[in-house]
């Protein structure tokens, strides 16, 4: 089940290829939520709750921002292109775009 949050910003990605894209990730195994967040933090588009999903979003777009900014610090002409964060409960993917950022939350496989 997805739950779909406002935004005071229109989303550009509200296509049927996107809604397949991320019905397709929520479907492997092992996948315990997707979440699309806008540049402002806002998340816009998710399958967990509202808790969580408040939680991961401003965590995880916070997390982004600064190792973006360690990647550019290290090398001016660089920059993020995915991060992960693995704990012994879950496995944390965040795929940064210009607008947006994808996370998704799986449990570690061994």
């Amino acid at each position: 089940m997805f739950y779909t949050f406002l935004s005071i910003s229109p989303i550009p990605f509200q296509s049927q290829e996107v809604e397949e894209t991320l019905k397709r990730i929520q479907s492997h195994k092992g996948v315990v939520g997707t979440i699309v967040v806008n540049n402002e933090g806002i998340p816009v588009k998710s399958t967990l709750d509202n808790t969580s999903t408040v939680q991961y979003a401003g965590l995880m777009s916070q997390l982004s921002d600064k190792a973006r900014s360690v990647v550019r610090d290290l090398d001016p002409s660089n920059d993020l292109s995915f991060l992960r964060v693995r704990s012994k409960k879950h496995e944390i993917m965040v795929a940064p775009d210009k607008d947006f950022l994808l996370i998704v939350i799986q449990n570690p496989t061994d």
